[in-house]
């Protein structure tokens, strides 16, 4: 009789009313799950495309054409600074940040066909670079004759300037050579073999 109690008692613990009350089984929710998953793939993409873009970024930055020449004054003269040139879809901008001119002064800004800056002269660095060959009797203007820049009050100038017809390689290119600022303003059209009055300082282009 014991034994049989004992039996129906668990009969119904099991098969009774409080076997209603146990928790019913948790089930994932389809629609949290896509949330879920959607959430997921959002975050995916966005991290591909920063890392794509940052890829893209270095790929650009490895590969822009860069040249940079420091100047140096020629003999008697106190002109130094920096001409960077970094090539673009159309030319070359030449970058430039000079200092030690005369207060409110202009000078020619030239490319010369020879990297050969013999300080204090700097008379071996040619003619004005002209890889087109068209500088004539009639003066045309020729490549390197860049532009004229002019000095603030301080004596400094700093600018660019884009030269449209040289590049960082090819037959126009402007690597070793000379950069020259030279004593006077710039004549495109005066048919000179050596630029626009002295050199007051000279840099080879470099990579």
């Amino acid at each position: 009789m014991v034994a049989g109690r004992h039996e129906d008692r668990m009969k119904q613990r099991f098969d009774g009313p409080e076997s209603r009350r146990l928790p019913a089984a948790r089930h994932p929710v389809p629609g949290l799950i896509l949330s879920l998953s959607a959430a997921a793939s959002t975050t995916v993409t966005v991290l591909a495309s920063v890392m794509l873009l940052g890829g893209c970024g270095l790929l650009f930055q490895n590969h822009e054409k860069r040249a940079d020449a420091t100047l140096q004054p020629t003999g008697g003269n106190t002109v130094t600074g920096t001409v960077t040139f970094i090539e673009r879809a159309d030319g070359v901008q030449v970058s430039y940040n000079l200092s030690g001119m005369p207060p409110n002064s202009e000078h020619a800004l030239q490319i010369h066909e020879r990297g050969d800056c013999i300080i204090p002269a700097s008379s071996d660095v040619g003619p004005i670079f002209a890889p087109a060959s068209e500088r004539s009797d009639s003066g045309s203007k020729v490549e390197g004759d860049l532009a004229s820049i002019r000095a603030d009050a301080n004596g400094t100038a700093t600018g660019f300037i884009v030269a449209p017809d040289v590049s960082l390689d090819g037959v126009r290119s402007v690597l070793s050579r000379a950069i020259v600022l030279h004593r006077d303003a710039a004549d495109s059209y005066a048919i000179v073999p050596h630029g626009a009055g002295p050199a007051l300082a000279c840099g080879v282009i470099r990579q």
